[in-house]
């Protein structure tokens, strides 16, 4: 063997771990690893699949053909009468989901942000119990706050308000907690010294280094806000008594109700939940080498 080959072989034995005796799963371990994970995969993309294949039905192939197998191609006609559908309130509907989850994740996103940081790096009297606050809050459905937060918004006059909507989206206390780990993990509190001993200010130390640092957790706290405030339902229906107001999540559960005497929404809310799940995964994929750096970062702290 030349002295070439040596050395190749080398390198490939760094490179490849070898495993003790007995640290090896077993044949059935790996089966049953298998089986788990095509079955979880299965679960997540089987309505997926199905969703696909209704929304290119027609209402009468709908109810007469087999859920999972394509009939007559009808897309088409569905997306014409979806758009046509109450002067095409439907298209309304996306563009204030787009407004209440773009908006609203990007002002949840830098508040989580900046009260994660701040808690993180500086010591003062109540940190302890405004973690602790945080913390407990994130044990409380979103379901049980949404009457108290609906009443509050009456009385500040703030029902059937586009900002009725976005107001309660800005307090996120998991995000808040992801900025805090993140903030612990990723800011040195040497370089916020060196920093200040050169005249910096706070406010230019946050957004020229430390905003710089927590860019991958402030994606991933986007990327969970964003998926969050797009299936926003409850609030926004107690809230909003206007349907032009209203975002995609509860227009369509409106046609759905309606569908049990008007035969023909039916396919039109199919459609439609098809298209409203585009944007959550194109942010999705555009995001995610960030979050995954983001995830991964903060789970050396958990």
């Amino acid at each position: 063997m030349s002295t070439r080959a040596i050395v190749t072989e080398a390198r490939r034995s760094k490179r490849r771990p070898t495993l003790a005796e007995g640290e090896r799963p077993s044949v059935l371990a790996r089966a049953l690893t298998w089986i788990f994970m095509i079955a979880v995969t299965l679960y997540f993309l089987v309505p997926v699949y199905w969703l696909v294949v209704a929304s290119t039905k027609s209402t009468g192939d709908l109810f007469s053909t087999p859920g999972f197998l394509f009939a007559e191609i009808n897309i088409w006609d569905n997306l014409v009468a979806l758009t046509a559908q109450a002067d095409g309130i439907f298209w309304r509907w996306m563009f204030n989901s787009l407004i209440y989850s773009g908006l609203g994740s990007v002002l949840m996103t830098f508040i989580s942000v900046i009260s994660g940081y701040a808690l993180a790096m500086y010591q003062f009297r109540g940190r302890t119990v405004i973690l602790a606050a945080a913390l407990g809050s994130m044990l409380v459905p979103q379901t049980v706050l949404a009457q108290p937060t609906y009443v509050l918004l009456v009385e500040m006059g703030l029902n059937n308000t586009i900002i009725g909507v976005l107001l309660p989206s800005l307090v996120y206390p998991f995000g808040v907690m992801l900025g805090f780990v993140y903030a612990q993990t990723s800011v040195p509190m040497a370089l916020l010294e060196a920093a200040r001993l050169d005249g910096a200010s706070e406010w230019r130390v946050f957004w020229s280094i430390s905003f710089k640092l927590l860019s991958p957790g402030a994606v991933t706290i986007l990327l969970f806000a964003f998926i969050g405030s797009w299936n926003n339902f409850m609030l926004p229906l107690l809230v909003l008594s206007d349907a032009r107001l209203q975002p995609v999540t509860v227009g369509l559960s409106g046609w759905s109700q309606a569908a049990i005497t008007i035969p023909g929404l039916q396919s039109l809310v199919i459609v439609g939940a098809l298209i409203s799940i585009i944007p959550i995964i194109v942010i999705f994929i555009s995001l995610q080498r960030f979050w995954r750096s983001g995830l991964s970062m903060g789970g050396v702290r958990f």
